[in-house]
């Protein structure tokens, strides 16, 4: 039995697959209610691509989000993330993986309001006890690529809004993450900004990462390589002249 239990643990993932979902689903219990935020879906997360997950507030794309990102255990069904069998993992094993596998980018940038941008994208770097001068070599590295080297020694109240997203895309690549996993990162910008953060986005999954966006905003469909649909806890994958439609009908 326990020989069969490590063989279902070890899963190949198919080339270029960084993610899989079998059957996955989530729900909770509030009282005797059984709510359900995520019916069961099956999924690939690939390499070289940017994924659109789209659908209104509460429809259960962050639930979706979460379980990529490791922060939840699905309910049912069976997740793997670079191999692992994420349901067996324990809560160290699961900070292990998403703190060398998966890179996050939140809405509200969530940096840290005294450290400067430099400072900020390092951080990541010093939990996983990188040496001081090889961690501020790659962040300064990775603020190159995002455009915003000569931004390093700016506080984040120094920084637009879009200015502070970038910083935290770089944070989120500070530790060559495979899967980059975007929760509205453009919620709060402006038209111009938008443009910035996604084509920063594009590039990312064209030199190989995966990235997933999740949004309720339909003017980033024109971004998307593929573009999942959640709607009511169920996700269906979808085409963007499929979806053009439904949005044009609404």
């Amino acid at each position: 039995m326990k020989k069969q239990e490590q063989i279902n643990q070890q899963h190949e993932l198919p080339p270029g697959v960084i993610a899989k979902l079998s059957g996955v689903g989530k729900e909770y219990q509030v009282g005797d209610q059984t709510i359900v935020a995520l019916q069961p879906v099956d999924l690939e997360i690939r390499s070289g691509e940017l994924l659109l997950i789209i659908g209104p507030s509460g429809s259960g794309k962050t639930t979706l989000l979460s379980l990529l990102g490791c922060v939840i255990y699905p309910s049912y069904g069976k997740l793997w993330v670079k191999n692992e069998l994420v349901n067996e993992l324990n809560q160290n094993e699961l900070a292990a993986l998403r703190l060398h596998t998966i890179g996050f980018v939140f809405q509200s940038f969530n940096l840290i309001a005294p450290l400067n941008a430099l400072d900020n994208v390092m951080m990541p770097l010093q939990l996983k006890k990188t040496p001081r001068h090889e961690a501020k070599q790659k962040a300064l590295d990775a603020l190159s690529l995002v455009g915003m080297l000569d931004r390093k020694s700016n506080l984040p109240k120094q920084l637009s809004g879009g200015q502070q997203q970038r910083v935290a895309i770089a944070r989120a690549l500070v530790t060559d993450p495979q899967l980059v996993l975007c929760d509205e990162p453009t919620a709060s910008l402006d038209a111009n900004s938008i443009s910035t953060v996604m084509h920063e986005l594009v590039t990312l999954a064209k030199n190989g990462k995966a990235v997933c966006v999740v949004t309720h905003d339909p003017r980033l469909l024109q971004y998307a390589d593929r573009i999942i649909e959640v709607e009511a806890g169920l996700a269906t994958e979808i085409t963007k002249t499929e979806l053009n439609q439904k949005l044009a009908i609404h």
